[in-house]
């Protein structure tokens, strides 16, 4: 595929890309979406597993169907608890949810999402361009001038940028990211589970894990596996920790001990807390929508769920501009658009941010967590607070009346 003119074209093929390219067919728009890399690339890690139900809304009415697939798929654990220094502060077990109805949430890899996503989106008859990353942009009042590292030449009426954390969109039309890196280093790993020793589908947190150097650990399923994540002390050596027998020797700690000889995938991590200062560039042609308009610590699963909302919003805002009489009209849409999905970032941005406070406390905050750790035998509400705090606020974004995070 060499290029050519196309109304709209969606930059980046993962989930927050392909949510938008749904969207536009949902719409009766064409939707081509041009991807870095190959059809068959291989993304290590289950990255973005937690899928909330507005999320799986958004999705479903792109393409009916779509998150009874998902969900299926998925798993929903009933029952959630909470430590504190190895002694349970909270628990607290749901009900499966009725029959014919979305759960709250579903739990799978992003490698299933995507893979659901792509299926979809070959159905709805969406373009697919692989091996074209963006290396060059213009974007003037006129529309969008595309350029791939092959030489291929693409234009569009408006550009949709999906292109991740290190979006080429983004950096090629000088768009800065405003915000900060978090202080503490964090180890996170899937394991798979081992059908021998299969465990409680529940999420556990441990605040100052006894077994774990006093370390907070989290232990989250989804179909197939489990995501670890291990909040290091301020001098622990992330390297030591996340490789060999540094990584197996804490991991024993926390899960069966034949469970460390069954990860998949481990990283390091310093969360960035950034926002891009305009989720539109000044002509109003390319529109920022996920990790390449935001990035959010993982706490309360803000990632992908805010990127699906974005690419519904950029999707309508684009379809209201091709519909437009005027120009001014056009132009007014995708400038609500961007007011509107950054202001929701901000919100999500302050809320994993209050998580990450939470969870690095100074002498103060300490004692306030202890107190209530010694509060929740008698007092359920306390051991709630323990529970949920570490995933940040849970109002909505302004302006945003779909979206809970």
């Amino acid at each position: 595929m060499t290029g050519g003119h196309r109304p709209v074209i969606v930059v980046g093929a993962g989930p927050v890309g392909m949510s938008a390219a749904l969207a536009l067919r949902a719409l009766g728009r064409p939707a081509t979406v041009l991807e870095a890399g190959a059809e068959d690339r291989l993304r290590p890690g289950s990255r973005a597993i937690f899928v909330h139900r507005a999320t799986l809304e958004v999705l479903d009415r792109a393409a009916p169907g779509l998150a009874g697939e998902l969900a299926a798929y998925g798993l929903v654990w009933g029952t959630k608890r909470t430590f504190y220094a190895g002694r349970q502060v909270f628990a607290r077990s749901y009900p499966p949810p009725p029959a014919g109805t979305l759960p709250h949430f579903t739990s799978l890899p992003q490698v299933e999402t995507e893979r659901y996503l792509l299926q979809a989106c070959k159905a709805a008859g969406v373009e697919f361009a692989w091996n074209a990353e963006v290396t060059h942009v213009e974007s003037t009042t006129g529309g969008v001038t595309l350029r791939t590292a092959a030489g291929a030449r693409w234009t569009a009426d408006y550009v949709v940028a999906a292109d991740g954390a290190r979006s080429g969109v983004r950096r090629a039309l000088g768009v800065p990211m405003e915000g900060s890196r978090s202080d503490g280093w964090y180890v996170v790993v899937d394991v798979e589970e081992d059908p021998a020793e299969p465990l409680p589908v529940e999420r556990v947190f441990h605040y100052r894990h006894p077994a774990a150097g006093h370390r907070n650990v989290l232990l989250v399923p989804f179909a197939g596996g489990w995501r670890v994540d291990l909040q290091l002390h301020d001098d622990d050596d992330p390297e030591e920790l996340s490789h060999g027998d540094g990584l197996r020797h804490w991991l024993r700690a926390v899960l069966p001990p034949a469970y460390a000889e069954r990860v998949g995938w481990a990283s390091t991590y310093r969360f960035l807390q950034v926002v891009a200062d305009d989720f539109a560039e000044p002509a109003r042609r390319t529109l920022l929508v996920g990790e390449a308009a935001h990035l959010f610590a993982p706490f309360g699963a803000r990632g992908l769920n805010s990127g699906v909302a974005d690419a519904e919003a950029a999707a309508t805002a684009v379809h209201v501009a091709l519909s437009a009489a005027v120009p001014a009209r056009a132009r007014a849409a995708v400038e609500d658009f961007a007011l509107s999905r950054r202001r929701a970032a901000l919100f999500n941005r302050d809320a994993a941010g209050a998580a990450l406070a939470h969870l690095r406390p100074g002498p103060a905050e300490r004692e306030v967590l202890e107190q209530a750790a010694r509060d929740a035998a008698t007092d359920e509400s306390r051991g709630h607070w323990l529970d949920t705090t570490p995933y940040g606020p849970r109002g909505l974004p302004p302006g945003n009346t779909i979206h809970k995070y």
